[in-house]
């Protein structure tokens, strides 16, 4: 499979040890919300991202710090993201960071650069 021109990233935390079905619940609202971002600040970004797939990167931090770390880039950059937080009605405290979709944004913007923390992406 050829290279896509655009991805969306869904960062999840690691600590909180959710079910797996949880876990695809926070994914999907992760997903819809920031595509829906996307849709409204940069929908050029957000159509060719449906044409060629609606490619999806998962990754995991250890932390909420570390996942309001990547919401801060997103938004120093200017990238469409959605923080989820849970309303608590099933197996976390309601208010819990669970975590943040980013994107969909040129892929550009998610190659990391080595003189820049962990969170540390770069523009195009």
């Amino acid at each position: 499979m050829g290279e896509f021109d655009y991805k969306q990233v869904i960062i999840f935390r690691s600590d909180l040890k959710l079910g797996k079905g949880k876990l695809a619940a926070q994914a999907g609202h992760a997903a819809v919300s920031a595509a829906e971002e996307a849709r409204k600040r940069h929908r050029t970004w957000w159509e060719a991202w449906l044409f060629e797939g609606q490619r999806k990167i998962a990754v995991k931090v250890k932390d909420e710090k570390e996942l309001l770390e990547f919401e801060t880039n997103a938004n120093d950059l200017g990238l469409p993201n959605a923080l989820i937080v849970d309303r608590g009605l099933t197996q976390i405290p309601e208010g819990t960071v669970t975590c943040l979709g980013i994107g969909p944004a040129p892929a550009g913007f998610f190659r990391p650069r080595p003189d820049l923390p962990r969170t540390g992406w770069r523009r195009s």
